[in-house]
C-alpha cells in the first residue's frame, strides 16, 4: 500500500498540488500537516503517516523537502523505513527506494551527509585547538577565581576551615572546590 504525506509551511499555502500528485501516484491514505515548518520536530501528520506504514508499504511524498529540511533527518527516516521493511518514494525528485537505482541515490545522499558531518566536526576541533592556543577557556565557565582558590587552600592548610566549610562560604559544591584545589596543587 502507498501512504502519502503532504505538508505546507504557511497557512496561506494550500495542499492541492501535492494531494493531486499523491492521488495520481495511487496513495490509498494521505496524511497532511498544514502551516508546519519542515524543521519542526512535532508534526502530527508525519507521525501518523509513519505509524501507518507497515511491512511492504511505501511512504510517498510529492517532493523531498516536504518530508524535512535536514538531510540527517531524511536519512534517519529512510533508514527506519528500510528497517521496517518499507519503502520511500519522492515523486518530483525521482527517488524510489524500492528500486536498485533509488537505493543507490539515497546511499549517495547518505554518504554526502556523513562527509558533511565529518567536515563540521573537523572545523569544530580546529577552532577549539586555536582557541586553546590563544588561552581561551573551553567548556563550562570557571566558578572560582585563582584568588579564591589560593585563599581556600590557605585556610584549609592552616586548619582554620574544612573543604566543605570553604565550599559553603564560596557558594560552590564541595567537589568543585576539591577539583580546583587538586588542579592548583598540580601546577604548583
Amino acid at each position: 500500500m502507498k501512504i502519502g504525506y503532504a505538508r505546507v509551511s504557511t497557512d496561506d499555502q494550500n495542499l492541492d498540488l501535492q494531494m493531486d500528485a499523491l492521488n495520481k501516484a495511487g496513495c490509498e491514505r494521505i496524511f497532511t500537516d498544514h502551516g508546519v515548518s519542515g524543521i519542526a520536530v512535532n508534526r502530527p501528520g508525519l507521525s501518523q503517516a509513519i505509524a501507518a506504514v507497515g511491512t511492504g508499504d511505501v511512504l510517498v511524498v510529492w517532493k523531498l523537502d516536504r518530508l524535512g529540511r535536514s538531510l540527517s533527518f531524511l536519512i534517519e527516516l529512510i533508514e527506519k523505513l528500510r528497517n521496517d521493511q518499507a519503502g520511500f518514494e519522492s515523486l518530483s525528485d525521482g527517488i524510489n527506494t524500492t528500486t536498485a537505482g533509488g537505493k543507490l541515490v539515497f546511499h549517495i545522499l547518505g554518504a554526502l551527509a556523513e562527509f558533511e558531518r565529518a567536515l563540521i566536526s573537523e572545523r569544530s576541533k580546529a577552532g577549539m585547538r586555536a582557541a586553546r592556543k590563544r588561552g581561551k577557556h573551553l567548556g563550562r565557565p570557571v566558578k572560582l577565581s585563582q584568588e579564591q582558590i589560593s585563599h581556600a587552600a590557605g585556610m584549609i592548610r592552616e586548619e582554620r576551615e574544612t573543604v566543605s566549610g570553604m565550599a559553603g562560604l564560596l557558594k560552590v559544591d564541595r567537589t568543585t572546590l576539591h577539583r580546583a584545589l587538586k588542579r592548583k596543587a598540580k601546577t604548583a
